[in-house]
This record gives structure tokens, sequence and C-alpha cells, in this order.
């Protein structure tokens, strides 16, 4: 399999569960490559990666240079993956906005609420209970993605949501050319630990590189 580029640099808030994130991308994808640095998004570096993914990445973490490396490998077919804070990353970069779906708004206090699983037709949903008790740290957007809703979160099992009954945590789209996937899940460091949710990654990392299930579907 081609390499996977895990990229979690933050220029803003640092999520501790960083290097559990990196460990378990490790576990479950053959060939991971774990940077913070942002030269490596120029086009010759990244012609051999099967997915860009941003780790719990915070802030203004590009380059302009690498701005346009990145938005070329996507409009070219690349995979790319953002893991909770990835929603919080680039705010002035529109290409990015699109490509992740939705900014980060605000969040009450990590707590326990129930996801809802939207679409179970998905590697990175299919394992899931219809209704999937977590702990969490619940992202409420600025936008809503024009995207195909995977997973929301139930505003009634926990306290401060303000998106409402349609509420959405996980999505994914291929307008920009490559595959694009978002989950608004990973706060913790537990949550790295937790096989249920690290099938629902390695579930994205499929679908986002084309990788086929073994029905032979992707």
């Amino acid at each position: 399999m081609r390499r996977v580029l895990v990229f979690s640099r933050t220029t803003g808030y640092r999520h501790d569960s960083i290097p559990a994130g990196v460990r378990a991308l490790r576990d479950l994808w053959p060939d991971v490559v774990a940077t913070e640095d942002p030269d490596v998004f120029t086009g010759a570096k990244l012609a051999d990666v099967a997915a860009v993914v941003f780790l719990n990445t915070n802030g203004t973490v590009l380059t302009d240079a690498g701005r346009t490396a990145l938005e070329a490998y996507v409009r070219g077919g690349g995979g790319f993956l953002g893991v909770h804070s990835a929603a919080a990353t680039e705010y002035d970069w529109p290409f990015y906005g699109e490509l992740v779906g939705a900014g980060f708004d605000r969040h009450p206090q990590v707590q326990p609420a129930t996801v809802t699983v939207t679409d179970p037709d998905h590697p990175a949903t299919a394992h899931l209970p219809a209704r999937w008790p977590w702990v969490d740290e619940w992202y409420d957007f600025r936008s809503y993605p024009r995207a195909r809703i995977l997973l929301r979160v139930d505003e009634s099992t926990y306290d401060g949501g303000r998106t409402g009954v349609d509420h959405p945590l996980a999505w994914c789209h291929d307008r920009l050319g490559g595959r694009a996937f978002y989950t608004a899940l990973g706060h913790t460091v537990e949550a790295y630990a937790d096989g249920t949710f690290r099938a629902h990654l390695a579930g994205a990392l499929r679908w986002v590189t084309g990788v086929p299930r073994p029905d032979g579907s992707t």
C-alpha cells in the first residue's frame, strides 16, 4: 500500500491526544509518515501519498506554497481525512473550508452523549450500532457541510449543544477531485485505544484511499 501522511501541526490549541492518535494510525495503516513540518507539502513529496490526514491540527499550519501543493494534490484525486480539530484549522483559506466541509465554532465541556448513525452504508460507520454512547468534545460548526452526512449527535443526550436536531458529526464528499472525510470525534486520549473508534478511523482511511472492503466495494 502507498503511504499515508499524518500531519499534526498546531499554532493554536494543542490536543494531548495527538501522540495517541499517531500511534493508532500507525496500527491501522502499514506505512504512515507522521510529521509537523509544513515543508512536506510539495508536489514531489505528495506524489506517492495515498492520503493526507490532518490529525487535530489547529490554527494556520501551512505555508502559501504548502496550500498550493495540498490543493493540487486533492484536485488531482488525492485523499484527505480530517480528525476533530482539523475543523479549527486554516480558517482564512476558502479551499480548505470546502475540503473539510465546515469550520469549528464552539463546544461545551467533554461529556457523554449518544451518536446516531445517519448512513450505515459506509466503511466508517457500518460497524456501529444505530445509537452509540460515546464521550467526546461535541463541536458546533459555523456552517452546515455540503456533504454526505454519516453521523449525528443527539443533543438531548448532553448539555450545551446549539445546533439542534440535525447536528452533523462526520461526513464525506468527493466534489473537489479526491475523496475527503471529516470526523468531529477524537478529542480524548482514550478514544484512540477504543476498538470501535479505531474501526471508524480505519473505515475512513479505506474510503479516502479507495481501498476496497471485503465485499469489493469502497
